[in-house]
Formats: C-alpha cells, structure tokens, sequence
C-alpha cells in the first residue's frame, strides 16, 4: 500500500475538526510508520535476498576455485611425489653405483690411489690398505708425500703427467723381507674434469712376470751358449789332449827307475838320482800332478759337454738317493784338501724316510752334488763365517724329489745370480776355477734328466741350491 492511499483511507475515517483528532493523528502517524517500517522491510528482504543470491554465487564461484585449487594441488603433490620418488630412485642407484665401483675397485689386485693436483689423497682401494697398512679413513685427505714419504711419486710427477695429459710409467725396485727384491710398475693416469683436476695412481707387483722373463731370457741364453760352449770345448779337447800327453811324457822321462832314463843320463854324463832329488826339492812332481789332475778333471768337463751336445748314449738305472748322497759326501770329504779349517766346517744331513728310487744316471748326479758341496766349501773358506755349515737335504714334494745343498756362506748378489749358470762364468781368481762347473750341472740336470735346478741367496744369507727332478 501507498503512502497517498493511506492518508486518503484516513481522511476519509476521521473527520476533522473534532476532540479526538489528535489520536487519529497519531493512529495516522502509527500507521504511516508501520506502512514506512513494511516498506524498509519489504527493501531489506529484497536487498537480503539478492544479497543471500550473490553470496550463493560467489560461494559457488569460491567453492568451485577451491575445488580447482585442490585438484591443482592433489596433481602437484602427485608430481611432487613421482619426483621425490625419482629422486630416490635415482640416489638408491646412485648409491648402489658406488658400491658397485668401490667393491670392483676393491676387488682388483692393483693398488688404485686417487689424488688432487697437489697430491691429496682423494681414494684409496682395498689393495693399498693391505700393501701400505693404513685404512682408508685414515689416508683420505693426507698428502700422499705425508703419508708414504718412501713412495717414489711426487707432486711434480703428478703435476707433469696431468699437464701432459699422458700417462707416467715408473719402474721401481723394492726390498722386502729376507733382502728379496720385489718389482712394481706404477702408472700415473692424468684425470682432467671440469671441476677438479687429478690424477690415478696404479701399483702393480710385476715380481712374478719379472721373474718368468728372466727365466726365460736365462733358457734361452743357456740354450744359445750351450751350443757356443759345445764348439768350445770341441776346440779346447785337442789343445788339452796335447797338455796332458806331455804332462804323462814329463812324468816318464823324469822317473828314475825307466830303463831308458838312466841310459840317457850316462850318455850325457848326469847323474840322474842328483837330477831327482833336485826335482822333488824343487816340488816338480808334485807340480806334474796338480797339472796332470786339473787336465783330467777339465777333460772329463769338456767331454760331458760333448757328451750334451751330441745324443751320445748314457747308461741310467734305478738308484737309491739317499745311499749315493751318503756316497757323495764321503768322497767329497776324501777329496778336501788339507786347508786350515776346512775341519771346522759342518756338514748336516736331512733326508726324509723312504724316499723312492728313481732312475737317472748316478755318476752325473754324484758329479752335480759334489760340484755344489765343493762350491760352498769354497765360498765358506773365502769369507769368514761363524760356525760354518753346510746342509744337504733330501726329500719328496709332490711328483718330483728335491735335493738341496745348501750353506750359510756370504751369498750371491742378484747379478750374480742370474749369470751363475752360464758357461765360463767365474767369481773365483783368475786361474782357480773354470766357470763351467754349475753350467755343466745346469746342463746335467735340465737336459739330461728333464728336471729343474735354481739357486735362492742374498748377500750376507748364504746360498740354497735347489734341485727338482721327475720321480
């Protein structure tokens, strides 16, 4: 209803003029505010209304962003977690890498050590920790020249190689225990990064390559020089021949009692028993001998040396080892000569129970062991030693038997010994050896009997001969 109705409908009720029209005033004024608060009313519902309408819509509108918002966040929490997943993925095979690297690292015999430009230790593999005795832990981060002060790698090695870009080879000899040497080959690697530069250093024990080429060089030398010494002693048999017949002529033409002698001495007017007793004044016969013993012994050299040359045919049995070592020292202390303290020398013996026969030729083998026994009086004599010994030993070590003649003398130095098997090889005084006395056993017992002969001695620890044959 209008505010014009209403005043129209009470004037048309209340005539005016009268007593009461001030009530009808008020009722009038009553009812206009009543009419006004419906009104204001009737707008505020209405204005509520669409304002209720429009909050429905923006919370509709809120509620679908946040229900967007949700699913962007329910799909970027979803990468999130395929990323962390990756992530972890990738450090568990990341991780697992490393393992892998440091255990085939760890597994190789070489030693692997990693260092800086300036020599930092950066890796350090199993390999070392045993060479070298130090953890790992421990090494990290330490100079390498702190840490292995001995150790023939420097920081201008290390810078050299990594400024050359090439490899480093260094070829070094270390002693070890017993004063054996052993061989290393290190390599330094160059490790350029865009990082970090560096380097790798890898140690190698090349002491059994080394040995085996030294074997070999030393075979085939011995091969090549047996047939040079073959030729030799060829030419040496008719010069000696020529020694010993004359030596023998000497001998005959001296003695009193050949008929023919004492002849030639009237004729000339000697007197041959003055002549005599001159001679053995003056030890000539004693002379003739040591000349006519040291030919024979040559020539019994020289013809074995014919004898390895040439197929020639050579008796060999079944023989008892141990009976013709028994054998051998005996002669061998029958033969010393009468040297001061050649008496203070003692000869032990170790021979197992029951050693198999075996077949060879007993004269070369006794040959071979009184060479060594002579050989290692000698070398005991020449230097002075506390209680000097001599032990020969005898025994089975698997399908072979192994004869060891073996003293305590000053030993051989490790030229020395890769040079003692060959013919005409001496570190005796001009005139008291030939130099063809171990090439020979050499040759007796590698060719003849197919076994193997070796020597382990180091200066000032006496020397071992070895001898392995078949059974």
């Amino acid at each position: 209803m209008s505010q014009t109705s209403v005043t129209e409908t009470l004037s048309t009720t209340l005539p005016t003029g009268e007593p009461g029209s001030w009530m009808g005033l008020l009722v009038i004024f009553l009812l206009i505010l009543q009419t006004l608060l419906i009104i204001g009313l009737q707008r505020s519902r209405l204005s509520n209304k669409r304002a209720r309408k429009a909050l429905k819509e923006s919370q509709k509108a809120l509620e679908d962003k946040i229900q967007d918002r949700t699913k962007s966040l329910h799909r970027i929490n979803d990468l999130l977690i395929d990323e962390v997943a990756r992530h972890e993925q990738t450090g568990r095979q990341l991780r697992e890498t490393k393992l892998y690297l440091q255990s085939m690292i760890n597994s190789m015999p070489s030693i692997i050590i990693g260092v800086t430009a300036y020599g930092e230790v950066t890796h350090w593999n199993a390999a070392a920790e045993n060479a070298f005795e130090i953890f790992s832990n421990e090494a990290l981060g330490r100079n390498i020249t702190d840490l292995l002060p001995l150790f023939p790698v420097t920081i201008n090695v290390i810078r050299g190689s990594i400024r050359g870009g090439e490899p480093h080879s260094i070829q070094h000899t270390q002693h070890q225990e017993h004063e054996k040497k052993r061989y290393f080959e290190i390599t330094i690697y160059p490790l350029i990064s865009s990082n970090e530069q560096g380097a790798v250093i890898r140690v190698d024990d090349v002491t059994m390559k080394v040995t085996i080429e030294n074997l070999m060089i030393q075979n085939e030398k011995m091969y090549s020089l047996g047939e040079v010494a073959a030729g030799i002693a060829h030419e040496i048999n008719n010069p000696l021949s020529v020694i010993l017949q004359n030596v023998q002529n000497i001998v005959r033409r001296t003695d009193i009692h050949f008929g023919t002698n004492a002849e030639r001495a009237n004729e000339l007017g000697i007197n041959i028993d003055a002549v005599d007793h001159y001679l053995k004044a003056r030890d000539i016969p004693l002379m003739l001998d040591s000349i006519r013993e040291a030919g024979e012994r040559s020539a019994t050299i020289v013809r074995n040396m014919l004898e390895f040359s040439h197929n020639s045919q050579r008796k060999t049995s079944l023989i008892d080892i141990k009976h013709l070592l028994e054998q051998t020292i005996a002669l061998n202390h029958s033969n010393a000569p009468k040297t001061p303290g050649i008496q203070g020398i003692q000869l032990i013996t170790e021979f197992s129970d029951q050693l198999p026969a075996i077949n060879a030729s007993a004269p070369e083998l006794q040959q071979v062991v009184l060479n060594l026994l002579r050989n290692a009086k000698q070398a005991l004599l020449s230097h002075e030693v506390d209680a000097p010994c001599i032990w020969v030993r005898a025994y089975t070590e698997k399908d072979q038997l192994v004869i060891e003649v073996q003293d305590n003398g000053p030993g051989m130095t490790d030229t020395v010994r890769q040079h003692i098997f060959e013919p005409f090889f001496t570190t005796k005084d001009v005139g008291s050896g030939t130099g063809l006395g171990l090439s020979v056993s050499y040759f007796i017992i590698t060719e003849r009997h197919q076994g193997t002969i070796d020597v382990k001695t180091s200066p000032g620890k006496g020397s071992n001969f070895i001898i392995r044959l078949p059974l």
